[in-house]
């Protein structure tokens, strides 16, 4: 690998400029196919997302339900250790001895009516909150369907898509990555760089019409020429973009 780029380092500003050129071809024509499958994979990505989100707001839901059950049993239990309590005092209260005793039975029985009726709220409260997250659950498992179906339909459109592309994709990544190993890395790095920034995915572009095929901005006649000649690699003053002549497309 050493060798192939100090042999790159040797080559002409023509022949280098020549290979940017179709390494910028090949990796368009992969932009091309990108293209193709268009907004398909972030919508997957997002149909995916809704149904993972919707699953854990169902999941959570069904817990807090399952939570309002437990502690509505939990009331029940303790209405039934009420109504216990006022039958054990109520009998306790044949066999008192004075009315100090009898008053104190009675204050305990009139606190666990009290106690049942505090109960009883907050099974009504309970019941309630159960009512409310099970309208909630089956509108989120209505709308969880529907995304689970969208999924399988977009995932389908999607993979025939890849399947009709796949073959050129691999095609074009093997040139791309071929015509990577016959430029230097100093120009590698920056053609990845312009290619990154771009957003067109163009970091080689032909002057067309005295302008930069890139930004379209006025190329002055003198760079022109310099280009055209192939004295240097020159990139345009506005966009960065690597300048080449219209010839080096049939190179």
């Amino acid at each position: 690998m050493a060798k192939k780029k100090a042999a790159a380092k040797e080559h002409s500003v023509k022949d280098r400029l020549v290979a940017l050129y179709q390494l910028q071809s090949i990796d368009s024509e992969i932009d091309r196919i990108h293209t193709i499958r268009g907004e398909l994979p972030l919508e997957v990505q997002d149909l995916e997302d809704d149904v993972a989100g919707l699953e854990t707001r169902l999941g959570k839901f069904e817990e807090e339900i399952a939570e309002l059950e437990k502690k509505i049993s939990e009331k029940k239990y303790s209405i039934q250790d009420s109504l216990d309590l006022i039958k054990k005092y109520e009998g306790q209260q044949s066999n008192v001895r004075n009315n100090r005793e009898f008053d104190a039975l009675s204050k305990e029985i009139e606190f666990q009516g009290l106690e049942m009726q505090l109960a009883e709220k907050h099974i009504r409260e309970f019941r309630a909150g159960i009512e409310g997250k099970s309208e909630i659950i089956e509108s989120s498992k209505e709308l969880f369907e529907e995304r689970k179906h969208d999924l399988v339909h977009k995932k389908k459109e999607l993979d025939d898509i890849i399947k009709e592309t796949e073959k050129d994709e691999k095609l074009q990544l093997k040139k791309s990555k071929a015509a990577e190993a016959a430029i230097e890395d100093r120009l590698l790095t920056a053609y990845m760089r312009l290619r990154k920034n771009a957003r067109n995915g163009l970091a080689v572009v032909p002057v067309l019409r005295d302008a930069c095929g890139g930004c379209h901005s006025k190329i002055p006649p003198q760079r022109q020429l310099d280009i055209k000649t192939f004295k240097k690699i020159i990139a345009c003053e506005h966009c960065g973009r690597i300048l080449v002549d219209t010839d080096i497309m049939e190179a």
